[in-house]
């Protein structure tokens, strides 16, 4: 027998929140690992808590600074794209 469903709300009670994320983020973050290993993909993960600390994880191929670049250029030409079809 399955896991039964969760509803997909704000959590309200802080301890629970902050242990959900801590909990989420481990598995968010194997699994950004296990692509980049499995796929031979090049993947970089940002995560901001709630408090505003960061993680963040980048395939050994790259580095950080490259994957903020990069996501930065992407951002930009797909705003810029769409302000044009404006």
């Amino acid at each position: 027998m399955g896991r039964g469903r969760i509803s997909i709300k704000r959590i309200d009670n802080t301890s629970s929140r902050q242990v959900t994320f801590s909990k989420r983020r481990k598995g968010l973050l194997k699994k950004a690992k296990e692509l980049a290993i499995l796929c031979d993909a090049e993947v970089g993960l940002v995560v901001f808590s709630s408090t505003g600390r960061l993680y963040e994880f980048a395939s050994s191929s790259m580095a950080l600074n490259g994957l903020v670049i990069s996501i930065i250029n992407v951002f930009l030409h797909y705003y810029m794209h769409n302000l044009l079809d404006v």
